[in-house]
């Protein structure tokens, strides 16, 4: 039988809970703009808006701020990063082009049952893509299963330095900030059931050209892309 939780971990999990849940409203908002780029971020208006202390709100940021989403300037405090130029998403993505074929190829080399498994385990993951564009919540379970996809890829490929590099880039936060959500679910879980295809071959080659053809589609789909 199952010990009750003492006291003063309920006080923790409870307080986590709160940070996760503070956390998740200002990313959203950031996400969809309600808190525009380059905005001063005001601490004690966000703590009041959200009935809480100042803490979790901190805490929040201090994530966020790992992520390239907000930055702290001495004595001025947290504002939101900027948005990207095209020029500047476009040279993200032939950073992409030039290291996740690659991780990719050196996956499908190393790839144990163990992976196999997880990256069977990440597909069945992936959701249905929402009916129309909408806001960061309608397609946020999307964004997060991209992120975990091409996360395992590397993982698998086993370059952490390159792992943590791309991690590092927040590509897809970069790319939903920019252009917003928009209907290519069903081609997210199209082209990243070939990687997962070729990986599961073992087929460096074929899994090389399966990702890079998914790159290159997924930023010229984007709104507003221009060639």
């Amino acid at each position: 039988m199952t010990e009750p939780m003492a006291p003063v971990d309920r006080r923790l999990l409870r307080r986590q809970m709160l940070a996760d849940d503070v956390y998740e409203a200002i990313k959203t908002m950031l996400m969809d703009h309600v808190i525009v780029p380059g905005a001063r971020i005001s601490i004690d208006g966000l703590a009041r808006e959200f009935q809480v202390s100042s803490t979790p709100v901190r805490e929040a940021l201090a994530r966020l701020e790992s992520e390239g989403l907000v930055s702290k300037e001495p004595l001025r405090g947290y504002s939101t990063t900027p948005l990207l130029s095209r020029a500047e998403f476009d040279d993200l993505y032939e950073l992409r082009l030039l290291v996740e074929p690659a991780l990719a190829a050196a996956a499908a080399g190393r790839v144990a049952l163990v992976d196999r498994r997880e990256l069977t385990e990440e597909m069945a993951r992936c959701p249905d893509a929402p009916a129309e564009r909408g806001d960061y919540r309608t397609y946020r379970a999307l964004y997060e299963h991209d992120v975990r996809l091409h996360d395992l890829v590397a993982r698998i490929a086993g370059n952490e330095v390159a792992r943590q590099a791309l991690r590092r880039l927040h590509a897809h936060l970069h790319a939903f900030r920019l252009h917003g959500g928009n209907r290519s679910g069903d081609c997210t879980r199209a082209e990243h059931s070939l990687i997962v295809e070729a990986l599961h071959r073992g087929d460096p080659h074929a899994a090389a050209g399966a990702m890079r053809a998914h790159l290159e589609t997924a930023r010229h789909r984007s709104p507003g892309f221009r060639a």
